[in-house]
């Protein structure tokens, strides 16, 4: 006659088995887990070479991409723009912005509540204006964090060059 469950063997056992499910569970997640991919060497940008972009760049403003790895989520982008502004406002929903002025000057005119914004692709918004937003002039030196959904818009009435380092995260379901 096999051995009938008791009460007993049940409180005994109950404990066990609930201190097992944790590992139960670590354990599925790192069997579903994909294998490491190799890693993305690091990047040293100098003084030099940073000069060196800004130089290129005076000589045809424009976008360099500096750094951008598919494995990586974000970009490192220096521009170089004169006589230059948004007409109206972006924000994204799986983006944020880092803006580190090297050079010149721009207005940002951030946040606020965007009015009549139309979705221009998966994520990506533009909007003619945004109630409440606020004017920053960034100079030389100042750097500005803008948060995914922060409606922004640049206007640069001479030059400015500046580093943008962009999520590139996905949109939230």
């Amino acid at each position: 006659m096999a051995n009938q469950p008791t009460r007993r063997t049940f409180l005994k056992a109950a404990p066990l088995a609930a201190a097992a499910l944790p590992m139960t569970d670590k354990l599925l997640l790192a069997a579903s887990a994909p294998a490491p991919s190799t890693p993305v060497p690091f990047q040293l940008f100098t003084a030099q070479k940073l000069d060196d972009a800004m130089k290129a760049l005076q000589a045809k403003p424009g976008n360099d991409n500096l750094f951008e790895a598919k494995s990586l989520p974000f970009t490192v982008v220096m521009t170089l723009e004169e006589h230059k502004s948004a007409k109206e406002f972006e924000y994204h929903e799986g983006r944020d912005h880092v803006f580190l002025i090297l050079d010149g000057t721009t207005r940002y005119d951030v946040g606020g509540t965007p009015k009549n914004p139309r979705k221009i692709r998966p994520g990506e918004w533009l909007a003619p204006e945004s109630e409440g937003s606020t004017a920053l002039t960034l100079n030389k030196g100042d750097m500005l964090v803008l948060p995914r959904g922060t409606p922004h818009k640049r206007i640069t009435e001479a030059s400015v060059t500046l580093i943008l380092i962009a999520t590139t995260g996905a949109v939230p379901a």
